[in-house]
């Protein structure tokens, strides 16, 4: 008996332990990319689909509301960097940086440099890009930029701008590290041929305000086509991915729960038959079949709820230790990189959500006891003088 207890209590371990730790890995994804776009986008978005000149009255409009904490424009597009005629094409976004420090923390970000050095012939550049190109702090570097074709078009000659490295910054988000450059924004709008023209406004809210709610609300002060978008909508293909993963994970590893349950219903049965004779001597003192059926549900109960426990204990112990198992692991099989880039985060994000655990909890108790209920039920139909008998 002890070996089958054993054996249905390791499979509910088993699979809440794997319910547990894919839920918390995908949950952290999710809250993860929440609060880097967050951190490095800024909480909303000001754009029309064009390029705008007045954008410091706007900036002024935006700070007026008591819903916003700051707000910065920002240039953004792509060019062609080289170097030792090594050439890359990163994303390259222009700031006002003392504006730019008040929505993003700029300063935690740099690794390499001084940001206070960054002026408009040199440029700030991610730690994906001075790892490719071998670049450091004091390397010059050559922006091509699409202006130059348009030039060219005009019988015009643009010479690439020379351009000094300031600083190296690494914000953890694989997607912004490994492909861009930072300018400011009059040299932004130099290599774009911008004017004094923006692409959109950057806004940071008041800490506990609601940004779907405060972009609604912010949108009255803007006539179409200006539109107030919040970073979830930016990146909401991105969130229905990982949300739909995290859905059909939970539901494919729920059948470890359920084949646990399995274990559970031939460990009862087995209990039913070996103590049949008990059985029948405790219907013969008076107990009732109802009874004798909660007695063996309630060891079905018993066995969810141990499993249940020791699974959330090993679960959070692995998470705790998982970028030293997940080193291990990439060293044999390889592929850290690519799986990085692809889920855009140099460390695995965890995030424990309450509601999760709950639900994982009821579910694989229920299915535990739910497995002992029909060998209880066996067992409370027996009838005395036959469970007597019984060798």
């Amino acid at each position: 008996m002890p070996f089958f207890t054993i054996m249905s209590v390791t499979g509910v371990v088993l699979g809440t332990m794997a319910l547990v730790v894919v839920l918390s890995v995908f949950n952290g994804f999710g809250h993860a990319i929440r609060e880097v776009v967050a951190d490095t986008t800024g909480d909303l978005k000001v754009m029309n689909g064009r390029i705008f000149e007045d954008y410091e009255e706007k900036v002024d409009l935006l700070e007026a509301s008591p819903l916003v904490a700051a707000a910065a424009p920002s240039a953004f597009g792509m060019v062609m960097l080289q170097t030792d005629n090594r050439p890359i094409v990163p994303q390259v976004q222009g700031i006002d940086v003392d504006k730019e420090r008040q929505i993003v923390p700029l300063d935690d970000y740099i690794r390499y440099g001084d940001l206070d050095e960054l002026d408009d012939d040199s440029l700030l550049i991610s730690s994906g890009i001075a790892n490719t190109l071998r670049l450091r702090v004091g390397d010059e570097v050559e922006l091509y930029t699409p202006l130059m074709i348009q030039r060219l078009n005009q019988n015009e000659v643009l010479l690439p701008r020379l351009m000094r490295v300031a600083a190296v910054f690494e914000t953890g988000f694989t997607k912004v590290d490994e492909n861009t450059i930072i300018t400011t924004l009059r040299s932004m709008q130099d290599l774009y041929g911008l004017g004094e023209g923006v692409h959109a406004l950057k806004v940071k809210l008041v800490e506990g305000v609601d940004a779907e709610k405060a972009a609604r609300e912010l949108q009255e002060l803007f006539e179409p086509p200006f539109r107030v978008s919040t970073w979830l909508e930016s990146n909401a293909d991105y969130l229905a991915i990982i949300e739909f993963e995290k859905r059909m994970m939970f539901f494919i590893l729920l059948i470890i729960v359920l084949v646990a349950s399995f274990s559970i219903a031939t460990s009862l049965f087995t209990s039913v038959v070996k103590k049949t004779r008990e059985i029948g001597l405790f219907s013969s003192m008076g107990a009732t079949s109802r009874q004798i059926i909660a007695c063996f549900c309630l060891q079905g109960f018993s066995v969810g709820v141990v499993g249940t426990g020791i699974g959330f204990a090993l679960s959070f112990a692995l998470l705790s230790a998982r970028e030293t198992i997940i080193d291990a692991i990439f060293r044999v099989i390889g592929g850290r990189e690519q799986t990085m880039q692809f889920y855009f985060f140099s460390e695995l994000p965890v995030h424990y959500n309450a509601s999760d655990l709950i639900v994982i909890a009821v579910l694989t108790i229920s299915i535990a006891t739910l497995a002992g209920l029909v060998p209880s039920i066996k067992a409370g139909l027996l009838k005395p003088v036959e469970a007597l008998r019984s060798e």
